[in-house]
């Protein structure tokens, strides 16, 4: 029985001995084998800690989105100062508290760490530093062995010869395990606390230090009193060495351990996955989109389109007109609802725009002096050739001012105004505004597109109703963060400098005018707005479009399939939608800009006689200040580039306004074949830039500068 203990007890010291030596030799071997162990091991693989997750930003820098990597792991991109100092007080204290003073190995832990092996016979700590499980997390290789704690130092040195510091603890922050598919602390964060560790508790903290130790033991979604054991002793230690007190111990021993994993951040996801196939290679993309306002509408269109119908979806697209920037992005009321479609992106969706078009319409009419807000016009049976238009209601008004055919939305008055004015110069203005109306088999525009009957995105109706609110001076839309346009849409110089004149600023505030005096729907929060609604034909499309001084935001409800739905209009189903968003994107309502220079008030027997009663049909309309609109190049835009096909293939060149007969110049040289008419044909000769002019019967001019190519 003595032999037999005798023989035990020499077994342990044998073994006690062995790892001593052990510790002794790897304390010791930094000095004796760095020099030819960096040599066998070549550099060391420090781009494994770029390779991140790709991560969607919004404008202030807050997480809208982020991707796994393509080995499936959460590695989120973070820098030293983007964590709460205190967790970084922590850890170190608890993982290495001579961080700043050592080159990658310490032989005073080592000392410290065989001392204590030899007093206690036991392991009390090791001597591996923050930088040695940099370097042991780069290699993806974790050996418990004298011969694996080696290389491990030799890749500490070689870190700490290239790097700083800071460059060293970025590194821990992104590579440290913290259980499953997780990788760096702030991946960790956004999976157990549900935010950024800017701001973290010192419990929180304390459980982050701890958890890379034993990242599969210690998860707390699957072993949480491990977790609590292991985040106790972080504070136990971070007590006794003075960085938090006693009181803060206690307390934060207290604070619950999380139980399960949070879901990352996924908004804007239509937005953001467009990107990510515009731009696969950039790691991180900044979008104009603001966070809480893109959360808080996409709260509020779930709930709006649960309440409608099971099937029935919401898209919103939230900007600030003053520079086309994008607030907010919703491209479904839930992206992850498959009875909805809700992975269709309804703000890039071509369909019938409904009555959203009028505006326009009678903005251009006022623009081109055949009307005025007071101006008279009939609301009675028309037929146009076999085109019969019928209003809303089924019902005709007789007389009405154009104020009340837009602010009651009678179809016959519009198309009126759209038949004196053509519907291709109203599709020529969208074009050369950057919109591109989708017309049915690509046939001509007709006057159906007074009532819907052309193919219109939601984007397109923010974009033009955000110049409507500009005050007629149109804008492009932008969602990258420090400029750029739609995706697949760059905007040149020569296109912004197209899109200079959606409508004049008295004809944009006329327009304003009558449509910041549509009554709201019922439940509708206070703060005045100019608004319009719109309804497809057989009730699939439901839009409302509005804006203040400030933000313009278009609303799209229906079924995303083009299903139709009864009872489906603007009023009802989107109208409260856009209302509801005003307070979610500002808290106040922006000041409509004051009448501009050149503006006329008053009653209907005020107006000039041309504008007290609408003429139909255009052709025996007495010559006049407010009926002589000024000639202007509708096609091609200026510094626009054609491709030319041949010298045989002519272009059409397009003017609109102006006195006929038209005189066409090519730099400077008359076209002969032009006959004084308002489209062309003109056959280039050569590539390169030319100068195009057009003089009207009056002297007055219009030029454009273009690239042939």
């Amino acid at each position: 029985m003595a032999f037999g203990k005798r023989d035990s007890d020499a077994r342990r010291t044998s073994r006690f001995r062995r790892i001593a030596t052990g510790v002794l030799l790897v304390a010791l071997s930094p000095f004796i084998a760095f020099g030819t162990g960096a040599l066998l091991m070549g550099p060391a693989p420090i781009a494994r800690g770029e390779h991140v997750s790709t991560t969607v930003l919004d404008r202030n820098g807050e997480l809208l989105r982020a991707f796994t990597t393509p080995e499936g792991r959460w590695r989120l991109p973070i820098e030293p100062g983007d964590v709460d100092q205190r967790y970084l007080a922590l850890l170190l204290a608890f993982e290495d508290q001579r961080f700043h003073q050592h080159r990658g190995a310490d032989p005073i832990a080592f000392a410290r760490a065989a001392y204590q092996l030899v007093k206690h016979r036991r392991l009390v700590s090791g001597g591996s530093t923050l930088t040695m499980q940099v370097a042991r997390l780069l290699e993806g290789e974790h050996e418990k062995t004298a011969m694996g704690k080696l290389r491990q130092i030799v890749r500490a040195v070689q870190l700490e010869a290239s790097l700083s510091k800071q460059q060293v603890l970025r590194l821990y922050l992104r590579l440290a395990p913290f259980g499953g598919n997780l990788e760096g602390v702030r991946a960790a964060s956004w999976a157990y606390f549900g935010k950024e560790p800017r701001r973290l508790s010192i419990a929180e903290a304390a459980l982050l230090v701890a958890l890379p130790q034993a990242p599969g033991v210690r998860r707390p979604d699957r072993n949480p009193q491990a977790a609590q054991r292991a985040r106790d002793r972080v504070l136990a230690r971070a007590m006794e060495s003075g960085i938090i007190t006693r009181e803060e111990a206690a307390q934060a021993v207290r604070e619950r351990v999380p139980t399960a994993r949070a879901e990352f951040p996924k908004h804007a996801p239509h937005l953001a996955e467009a990107e990510m196939a515009r731009q696969p290679k950039l790691a991180v993309h900044r979008l104009t989109v603001v966070r809480q306002v893109q959360a808080n509408l996409e709260t509020l269109a779930r709930t709006h389109a649960r309440a409608l119908g099971e099937r029935l979806s919401a898209a919103i697209l939230a900007i600030d007109h003053r520079s086309g920037e994008v607030i907010a992005h919703l491209g479904s009321s839930d992206y992850f609802d498959e009875r909805r479609l809700g992975a269709i992106d309804m703000t890039a969706a071509v369909r019938s725009p409904g009555s959203t078009l009028k505006p326009f319409i009678y903005g251009m009419g006022f623009e081109a002096g055949i009307a005025h807000p007071e101006t008279l016009i009939e609301d009675r049976p028309t037929r146009f050739g076999n085109y019969a238009p019928k209003n809303f209601d089924e019902d005709f008004h007789g007389t009405v001012t154009i104020r009340e055919a837009l602010a009651q939305s009678l179809n016959i008055p519009s198309v009126k105004v759209l038949d004196t004015l053509g519907p291709a110069r109203l599709v020529a203005r969208f074009k050369r505004n950057g919109v591109l109306p989708v017309l049915p088999g690509d046939g001509e525009p007709t006057l159906a597109i007074a009532l819907g009957g052309v193919g219109m995105r939601l984007r397109d109706l923010a974009q033009l109703y955000g110049g409507l609110a500009r005050g007629g001076e149109a804008v492009a839309l932008s969602h990258i963060a420090g400029g750029g346009g739609e995706a697949g849409t760059p905007v040149s110089a020569g296109a912004r400098q197209a899109r200079a004149n959606l409508l004049t600023p008295v004809a944009a505030w006329y327009v304003t005018d009558i449509l910041k005096d549509a009554p709201p729907p019922a439940s509708a929060i206070g703060g005045r707005i100019a608004y319009k609604t719109g309804t497809s034909y057989g009730y699939r499309d439901a839009w409302a479009v509005g804006y203040d001084g400030r933000h313009t935001i278009a609303v799209w409800v229906g079924r995303a399939d083009g299903s139709s739905t009864a009872g489906l209009t603007g009023r009802a189903a989107a109208a409260p939608l856009l209302f509801d968003a005003f307070p979610r994107v500002a808290h106040r309502r922006a000041a409509f800009p004051a009448s501009p220079n050149g503006t006329l008030r008053g009653s209907g027997g005020d107006l000039p006689q041309p504008l007290k009663r609408f003429r139909e049909g255009g052709e025996d309309r007495p010559a006049g200040a407010f009926l002589d609109p000024p000639v202007q190049i509708a096609f091609p835009p200026d510094r626009s580039e054609l491709e030319v096909a041949g010298e045989d293939i002519p272009l059409v060149l397009k003017a609109q306004g102006g006195a006929l007969p038209l005189t066409w110049l090519v730099d400077g040289a008359p076209i002969t074949e032009a006959d004084g008419r308002r489209e062309i044909e003109w056959k280039p000769h050569g590539r390169g830039f030319v100068r195009l002019s057009v003089i009207d019967a009056k002297g007055r001019v219009d030029r454009v500068t273009v690239r042939l190519r």
